[in-house]
């Protein structure tokens, strides 16, 4: 399976210390260059800085070209859309809604840092009622009712 990420995924699941569940979902996990410079960049939380000089599960690739069409996204998004069409990704993990919106008009299967607890946790790698509490206390952003749809979900399931 060829997964691409964009940079907010990696950057929640880090925080919340559930990056684990990349590598026992997917094996693999691809990103672009401009993913990678986001990750380290000094911007970017020293937690996130130190993660990524250790996964050997990351791939970095470089993108030669993005279409033009693109430009409204962000260097990662742009990158990732493009990478993810040219390795004819099985999954593209992309938060911001733009970007999800273009993957999706261009025929690609995308999910978010959301989408990607929920998997986690059906496969019983996870609690997601736990996950969002964590991610709770980060800068997150998630439609209300879609994560009050999950989590009621997950707590009839407990």
């Amino acid at each position: 399976m060829i997964v691409i990420s964009n940079t907010t995924p990696i950057n929640y699941l880090v925080l919340i210390d559930h990056i684990y569940i990349l590598p026992e979902l997917f094996g693999r996990v691809v990103i672009p260059e401009a993913v990678l410079y986001e990750l380290q960049s000094p911007a970017a939380p020293d937690k996130i800085q130190r993660w990524i000089a250790s996964p050997e599960w990351l791939m970095v690739q470089r993108v030669e070209t993005t279409d033009p069409a693109l430009a409204h996204l962000d260097a990662g998004e742009r990158e990732g859309i493009t990478l993810a069409e040219q390795m004819q990704a099985d999954l593209i993990l992309i938060d911001e809604g733009r970007g999800r919106q273009t993957a999706k008009q261009r025929g690609l299967a995308v999910t978010g840092t959301i989408g990607l607890l929920d998997y986690a946790a059906a496969r019983g790698l996870i609690d997601f009622v736990r996950a969002v509490e964590l991610l709770r206390q980060t800068s997150f952003r998630a439609a209300p009712h879609l994560l009050q749809a999950l989590l009621d979900r997950h707590r009839q399931e407990d």
